[in-house]
């Protein structure tokens, strides 16, 4: 059995002269893309383009108004579990009734 024998520069360099005439002429032989066709492409491509931004635009529209939501959810606890001036002095007054009564 023949060992493996490297091949020498001139080898390789003639084999990347070929492989790359091979591609250019396979690259050469594809028939043009009809204009028809490619405007087509391309519309439909706009077309998705357009599609996705609007989905994006309302999926940004639906998170900001849940945020909006939440933060008036928040705003609206915060307000209920404050108590005004008034309820405060009551409580204070029925805390200092209390510690009166217990004397």
């Amino acid at each position: 059995m023949a060992s493996y024998k490297a091949p020498t520069f001139s080898e390789r360099q003639a084999a990347a002269a070929e492989a790359k005439q091979k591609a250019l002429t396979k690259l050469k032989s594809r028939p043009p893309v009809d204009e028809t066709v490619l405007a087509a492409r391309r519309e439909a491509a706009a077309e998705r383009e357009a599609a996705a931004a609007e989905k994006r635009l309302a999926k940004k529209a639906a998170a900001e108004e849940a945020r909006a939501a939440a933060r008036a959810a928040a705003e609206a606890e915060v307000a209920a579990t404050q108590m005004t001036e008034a309820e405060r002095k009551a409580a204070r007054d029925r805390r200092y009734a209390e510690r009166k009564a217990r004397k």
